[in-house]
Formats: C-alpha cells, structure tokens, sequence
C-alpha cells in the first residue's frame, strides 16, 4: 500500500529543497496549512529523503587536491571540507564519496564496478540518493563472511542495488581462506569463480583502505585475530587493501595472509583504475603507505588528513611517491573527478 502521507512528505521536500519555495508556499501549493508543510519537510529529512550536493569546490581544498595529485601521481583527488567531526571524519568523506559515486553513475563510464569493505564505504552508500544505473553491475571485491558485523560488506552491495537498480554480485565466502590450498579450493566453486571471474572485468574498483592495529575494522569486523596483528606488525605491514598489506614505503608484502585472502591477486591490482577512499588522522600512516605503492588512479580524503599528508617534510623527500608518478600521469586530466 502507498503511504499518501510518505508521498506528500516527497512533494513538500522537491518544493522546498529543489524548487527554492518557502515553506509558506509549499503549504499553499499543497493546499494544506504552513504548520502542515513544515512537518512533512521534516520527516522528508528526518527519513533521510534529503541528500545534499554543494557542487562548488573550497579554494583550501582544491590547493591541497593540487598538491596530492603532484606529489603521488594520482589522476585526481577530492578533498571533502572539515566538518569539525573530530577524529574520524565519516559524514565529510561519505558525502564526497557519494557525490562522487554519483557522477560516475550518471556519466555511465563504468559498466562493471568493483566495491570493497569498510565503515567508510557503507556511510558512502548511505548518502548516495536514488541514482538509476541499471546498466551497470556492481561486483564485491572481497569475502564477505566474518564472525561480527561492524559494517556488513554485505549490506554495502546490496545497498547500492537498491539506490541505483543495478544488478548487485556477492562473494559469499570467508575474507580469509584458512590456509593457501582451501582458498584454491573456494575460488573454484560454482557460483564463486564466476564472480572472480567478474571481478577482475571491472574497469573501476572502489576502496577503502586499512590500517594495521588491534583496534581497527579488520580485527573489530571479526576478518582477523590479534594474534596475526602482530604477525603483520612483525612483517611491516602498516596498511590493508583488499587483504593485500604494505609497507610504509608502498612495497606489497609476500606473506601467507595476503595468500589466503579471497580477493584477486596482488600482481592484479595494477591492471585497474583504484579509486580508494579513506581519512582520519590515524590512517595517514596507512593512507601514505598506499599512495606510495602508485596503484592509485584516484583518492578521496577530509581535509585535515590531507593537510597532514601534504605537509608531511619526510614524504617530500622521499621520492618513493614521485617515482610512481609515470603509470597516472598519462591519463590525468583534471585534478578532481
């Protein structure tokens, strides 16, 4: 059954949001009364009807974009604006993120994408508006089975095929294979090496990136044990992306849990257009260890956590970023996508 008051709350919000009426002439549009308007505008926000764009790009923003684009060889970077979220700028990246996702669809460039894990990419999706992309497949990139639910992988792929009615693929398998020969064993089963399979078409891949301590999403997520924390710690390992770890100067790590993850290959990743978000002052270790790996195409950041990579003294002399310059740069175009 329709709910007739749910739709009037829709017509209030396009009236008020979208058309620029004052909430008086929203009432008298609707033939209804003033206090009426206002409250169905509300519960259109409270519901989360509402997504706002602000399309215009902040100056300080944009220099800092500039500045990340030239020192790492990116193809672009979208810098969100502080929102004084503190620590963890969720609300300021997922807007960007979404924003971003959104131009993507519309533009319809991408037939396949590739979606990754992470709290960040599932605020992203929350904020992304009803976008129709039915030509377009979304595939995860990574096992979704994991003994708790910080952020259901999940719940991000099928979120998104009910904001775009795109076709929607899952790996239901573990983030981690228990040893090297089962992970063989699952890539072969029916079902699941079609989605691989599908996976490794994907023209852009959309991630998140990890950092590496006994806290963070993979060992709150339930996908590793503390124990193997110390293990990456161990090997240097100070950042995550799609079960593949890093060292802080970008190098890929050959070890046994990058074997076992249900992800595509390490050697892979560089055949694809990455486009990773992430931020918080806790991650500029693991944010800077990525972008000196030069796989990214593209990244998307709050400014706080980009102001402190920007202004990193060791980075700039370092030259492990500006040696991965060549692969993006023949494709850049303009700094923000």
């Amino acid at each position: 059954m329709v709910d007739g008051e749910a739709s009037l709350a829709t017509r209030a919000a396009w009236l008020y949001f979208a058309a620029g009426l004052t909430q008086s002439e929203v009432a008298d549009r609707l033939n209804i009364q003033s206090t009426k308007a206002h409250r169905l505008i509300a519960r259109a926000s409270r519901e989360g009807m509402i997504r706002v764009f602000v399309e215009g790009p902040v100056a300080e923003c944009v220099a800092l974009e500039n500045t990340l684009v030239e020192r790492y060889g990116l193809a672009f970077c979208r810098v969100a604006p502080d929102l004084g979220e503190g620590e963890l700028p969720l609300r300021a990246l997922a807007l960007e993120g979404a924003s971003f996702l959104r131009q993507n669809l519309e533009r319809g460039e991408d037939k396949i994408i590739g979606v990754g894990h992470g709290r960040t990419l599932a605020a992203v999706v929350e904020q992304l508006p009803q976008t129709p992309a039915r030509s377009v497949q979304f595939v995860s990139l990574l096992g979704g089975l994991t003994r708790k639910f910080a952020a259901n992988p999940f719940d991000v792929i099928h979120r998104l095929a009910e904001r775009t009615g795109a076709e929607a693929y899952l790996l239901p398998v573990p983030v981690f294979a228990n040893s090297v020969a089962d992970r063989a064993v699952l890539m072969k089963q029916f079902g699941i090496a079609e989605v691989f399979a599908l996976a490794r078409k994907a023209s852009l891949l959309f991630v998140g990136i990890g950092q590496i301590h006994a806290e963070g999403f993979l060992v709150s997520s339930g996908m590793i044990r503390p124990d193997e924390v110390v293990e990456l710690k161990r090997a240097g390992a100070c950042a995550d992306l799609l079960g593949h770890f890093f060292n802080a100067n970008g190098e890929l790590l050959d070890i046994d849990l990058s074997a076992r993850a249900t992800s595509m290959e390490g050697a892979d990743l560089r055949k694809h257009r990455i486009v990773a978000i992430g931020g918080g002052l806790a991650k500029v270790t693991a944010l800077r260890a990525v972008l000196r790996s030069g796989l990214l195409h593209g990244l998307i950041i709050d400014e706080v956590t980009a102001q402190a990579l920007a202004t990193d003294k060791l980075e700039a002399t370092s030259g492990k970023g500006k040696n991965n310059k060549t692969k993006n740069k023949r494709q850049k175009g303009s700094k923000r996508a």
